[in-house]
């Protein structure tokens, strides 16, 4: 891997943890402050996070504009995100792991192939 895309990569990984906590702080400020159940705040939380995620990786991730090819193909990845967290998540509960095992994989599979398919894909 080169240097740009050892930046990338970093400033993706910094994008992650900047979207997640956003996602925290959202979603604590709704189920306490608001009364909101979790599901809904959580929902919420990884709207607003999402958009962010997506406003700051297309400016400094990967120095593209916002454009709606590559927000749709920023939604689709993201969503296909949400699903293999689930994915892992179960097949890790399934298989008698514990949920720190589980989330510990889910932090190993699913940032490295989103930046890739934001890499190929989303932002081509």
């Amino acid at each position: 891997m080169n240097k740009i895309e050892r930046v990338k990569l970093l400033r993706f990984a910094f994008s992650g943890v900047f979207a997640t906590g956003l996602h925290v702080c959202i979603a604590i400020t709704l189920i306490t402050q608001a009364g909101m159940s979790p599901p809904w705040a959580n929902a919420i939380a990884f709207t607003w996070a999402t958009g962010g995620s997506y406003l700051l990786n297309t400016f400094w991730s990967f120095s593209a504009l916002p454009a709606l090819t590559n927000a749709r193909r920023f939604a689709l990845v993201s969503l296909g995100g949400l699903a293999l967290t689930a994915l892992v998540s179960r097949m890790t509960q399934l298989a008698g792991g514990t949920p720190g095992i589980g989330i510990a994989l889910v932090v190993c599979v699913v940032p490295p192939l989103t930046f890739v398919a934001h890499r190929c894909w989303t932002y081509r």
